[in-house]
């Protein structure tokens, strides 16, 4: 397949894109998510607004465009460090995973807040962001049914009644049929864990009381996959 070649302006278009997103990350560190101004990126860059607007014409596209970024980084760091365990061991698969979520949060506390911490006010993500976002859980729910016929559920599992029944089975059906209704809502369970161990280090609830927080993760890791019967 003969390789494609992009035009001098293509390029340019390429390369401004990201700076401008460079620009607008340097800024969510700075002033925070709610404060992101397309004008005060384009006076940052020495560009004129209605420049800025070709690219992005409004502040929400280019909210989404660094939320998808951000999804795709996590995305990436986790299903390449997934891949490095063992492909016959599920713990360890849990466990890299668990940690690829943390180590890149820890390195990108502002990307992070911007897609597990306060809702942006009057921003509604659009369909978009939908696939990146699902990265990391259906990582997790590989790693879930990699290990079906092999759990070991250490505590009975809770049945699921009326709309949580219905609800869990069609996410059962599409995702992982191999899987029982009471593992993959643990599976979500440990999921919502995860972001919320996260969550609690990098926005500073841990200060004073399992600080620094790299024993209790791991412990918590292990207990979360127990919960969910890794073997």
């Amino acid at each position: 397949m003969a390789p494609v070649i992009r035009t001098a302006r293509e390029r340019a278009r390429e390369e401004l894109t990201l700076e401008i997103k460079r620009e607008a990350r340097r800024q969510l560190a700075d002033e925070g998510a709610q404060r992101l101004s397309l004008r005060a990126v384009a006076r940052a860059l020495g560009m004129a607004s209605s420049a800025l607007y070709r690219y992005f014409p409004s502040r929400d596209d280019l909210l989404t465009a660094l939320i998808i970024d951000a999804y795709n980084a996590l995305g990436d760091r986790v299903e390449e460090a997934v891949a490095k365990s063992p492909a016959d061991d599920p713990r360890a698969q849990w466990r890299a995973l668990c940690h690829g979520v943390r180590d890149w949060a820890r390195e990108n506390p502002h990307e992070y807040a911007l897609l597990f911490g306060t809702p942006v006010p009057g921003y509604a993500a659009p369909q978009d962001t939908i696939a990146p976002a699902a990265r990391v859980p259906l990582a997790l729910v590989a790693v879930i049914r990699g290990a079906a016929g092999r759990l070991d559920l250490r505590a009975p599992v809770r049945p699921l009644r009326g709309a949580l029944a219905e609800q869990t089975s069609a996410l059962v059906a599409a995702m992982a049929p191999e899987v029982s209704a009471g593992v993959f809502t643990r599976g979500v369970v440990a999921w919502s864990q995860l972001v919320g161990m996260v969550s609690f280090e990098l926005f500073g609830h841990l200060v004073g009381s399992f600080d620094p927080a790299d024993a209790f993760f791991a412990h918590t890791v292990e207990e979360m996959a127990d919960f969910v019967g890794l073997p």
